[in-house]
């Protein structure tokens, strides 16, 4: 496979619109030569590329292990952490089901944005922000419980989220500096925790048994957690070396979803089912605030501990900055015009949206955590469905099918009519199938959540037909 990517690239002309990381487009060069601030940051080096593929000469990076520590800083934070407790909190599980849950689904879903790591050589997939809102506002209100509430939810959030533009304004290479140590501060601080809090959960309350449905809609949000990594898991990739092995990135890439997401939600949830047992960590997760939880867990220790807090609030822009990287990018995806304008610049569009919209989601932390991960969930599915349906089946798993010639060609791309059919075709049975705190599907009444399975098989099943008659249409580029 490595070889039919490097072919396909000889093939191509694509190198005459690619440049190196620190470069940009010759329309971009325009761009900045207009301004005077533009071209002292193209200058420095500044990161600039936008949706243009990359040329094989530019794709020498063999520091393969930088994807294991992007997706294990990404999820090595305290929405990982508050994911786990949802399983006691809100679905009433135990302990022993929540981690059954959280470690066989993760193990199961996360194979498909690992999968989708490996992308299209040279070239950024169709991308959406994440959850960053989640996260941005979990760190915002971390930071509040510190300050005993002196300081506010909202100034956190504009904190964590000025870290997170810096960063991610920057662009790849300290990006990826950056992923490579954000985790370390991390497991110190869990680990203080659990030496501290430890002895509080040994001895699990008991629990109610579990039903059918409270472990499936449990589930669903585990899966739409990692699922909603698949629309953004190639982008960090597209500086390595064709040759590598398949193999490799994924089994990084694999193991950077599962070790952290497991390891922090099965923490979670054991913290969740003992909060009812020590009164001042019911004290600090008064109203949900998981913040406030962790802050109490740390207490014992004095200043070090809030010190520590302020370490795992400022974690989370190992998730946000990423996830600025690749929103950057869905803008010129789906305007494309937009391309000539440097990336960056949709960093900046991306912090003026996100705060505003943290700090509401901040206040009903909970719902919207529970309400967003099985949203996404569902249209990640189909997502990653049809994303497969098209490669493996469509074009049999050859990289050598997708010309990149064209990249910029709409004439000659797909119209994604038959992908927009599949999904609107898959609500059908999806819509019956969620549970949801604003709707119960007449499916999920008696089942418990099945949308993001039935979201999956469905739009997979619908868009063969409707791929084929695009194709009569339109040839295959």
């Amino acid at each position: 496979m490595a070889q039919v990517k490097q072919d396909l690239f000889e093939q191509s002309d694509v190198e005459k619109d690619a440049v190196s990381v620190g470069e940009s487009s010759y329309a971009q060069k325009d761009w900045h030569n207009s301004y005077k601030w533009s071209r002292k940051l193209l200058q420095w080096g500044l990161e600039t590329r936008g949706i243009t593929p990359v040329a094989l000469r530019e794709r020498v990076d063999t520091q393969y292990s930088k994807i294991f520590f992007l997706w294990l800083s990404f999820n090595f934070n305290i929405l990982s952490f508050s994911a786990g407790t949802l399983g006691p909190a809100i679905f009433g599980l135990g302990l022993r089901d929540s981690c059954l849950v959280i470690l066989f689904f993760n193990l199961l879903c996360s194979a498909l944005p690992a999968y989708l790591t490996l992308g299209q050589p040279g070239g950024q997939n169709l991308v959406y922000a994440k959850c960053a809102k989640l996260v941005t506002a979990s760190g915002g209100q971390t930071l509040s419980s510190i300050s005993n509430g002196h300081l506010s939810w909202s100034v956190g959030i504009v904190v964590i989220t000025l870290i997170s533009l810096f960063i991610s304004f920057c662009g790849y290479r300290v990006l990826t500096w950056y992923e490579r140590l954000a985790w370390i501060p991390v497991l110190v601080v869990y680990l203080v925790a659990l030496g501290v809090g430890g002895k509080h959960l040994g001895n699990p309350p008991p629990a109610e048994p579990a039903t059918a449905a409270t472990i499936l809609s449990f589930a669903s949000t585990i899966a739409g957690f990692v699922i909603t990594y698949s629309s953004l898991s190639s982008d960090f990739t597209i500086y390595f070396n064709p040759s590598v092995s398949s193999w490799k990135i994924f089994t990084y890439s694999y193991l950077g979803f599962n070790v952290p997401i497991i390891l922090c939600q099965c923490l979670g949830a054991a913290v969740a089912v003992s909060v009812p047992l020590v009164p001042a960590w019911e004290d600090g997760y008064a109203d949900g605030n998981v913040g406030g939880l962790i802050e109490a867990m740390l207490r014992p220790t004095g200043n070090f501990g809030k010190f520590l807090t302020v370490l795992i609030a400022l974690s989370v822009t190992a998730n946000i900055a990423p996830t600025f990287y690749s929103f950057s990018l869905s803008f010129q995806v789906f305007i494309p015009p937009l391309a000539v304008i440097p990336r960056y610049m949709f960093s900046l569009l991306a912090t003026a949206i996100l705060i505003p919209v943290s700090i509401v989601g901040a206040h009903k932390f909970y719902d919207t955590l529970t309400n967003f991960l099985g949203l996404i969930g569902y249209w990640a599915s189909a997502f990653g469905a049809i994303i497969l349906v098209e490669h493996l089946l469509i074009r049999r798993g050859d990289f050598s099918s997708y010309d990149i010639r064209y990249w910029k060609d709409p004439s000659r791309l797909p119209t994604g009519a038959a992908a927009l059919g599949a999904c609107a075709l898959a609500c059908a049975l999806i819509i019956p199938s969620i549970d949801q705190v604003w709707f119960v599907g007449p499916i999920a009444a008696r089942t418990g959540d099945i949308g993001f399975e039935l979201a999956f098989f469905s739009a997979g099943v619908f868009y063969i037909p409707l791929r084929y008659v695009e194709l009569k249409f339109r040839p295959m580029v």
